[in-house]
């Protein structure tokens, strides 16, 4: 019905969902002993599932650098809202009224928490391609992936 092309999987994207499985009650120690045994003989595939799902080290630096600048300036300038009203005021250079100062602080702190979803989903999730400066097209991307996730996370009624 959509006319828009499948788009490609993430290396770190798991391929299904993944539905809880009810627990088990405990097993006696006669069952638990032989499968310790068929458990050693098996190769561990636990440690490269998780890797296969985890995200890639340059696509969490991307991530973590573009956080610092999107985050980190707007919290930066909320902190030094309080200092340089601090000085305006005793230095007795004009009376800032104390809501003014809140409400740019405050803003200051908005957009930062703003920032850290914005650092999130605009860097490139593709470990070859690093995206653009801004990352506007990436976070359109990323952002079509998080709704289609919630959509189909969502309890068909």
């Amino acid at each position: 019905m959509s006319s828009e092309p499948p788009r490609q999987r993430l290396p770190f994207e798991p391929a299904t969902n993944r539905k809880k499985t009810p627990k088990k009650p405990p097993e006696p120690q006669a069952n638990a002993a032989l499968e310790s045994d068929s458990a050693d003989k098996q190769p561990k595939a636990n440690k490269t599932g998780k890797q296969a799902q985890s995200i890639p080290e340059a696509v969490s630096k991307r991530m973590i650098s573009r956080i610092a600048v999107f985050c980190g300036i707007p919290t930066i300038m909320g902190i030094s809202t309080f200092f340089i009203s601090y000085l305006v005021v005793s230095n007795g250079l004009f009376d800032l009224p104390n809501t003014a100062v809140l409400l740019v602080s405050m803003g200051c702190f908005g957009l930062g928490v703003l920032g850290l979803s914005y650092g999130v989903l605009s860097a490139s999730w593709d470990e070859e391609i690093s995206g653009s400066t801004l990352g506007w097209e990436e976070f359109n991307t990323n952002f079509g992936r998080m709704r289609e996730a919630w959509r189909a996370a969502k309890p068909k009624s």
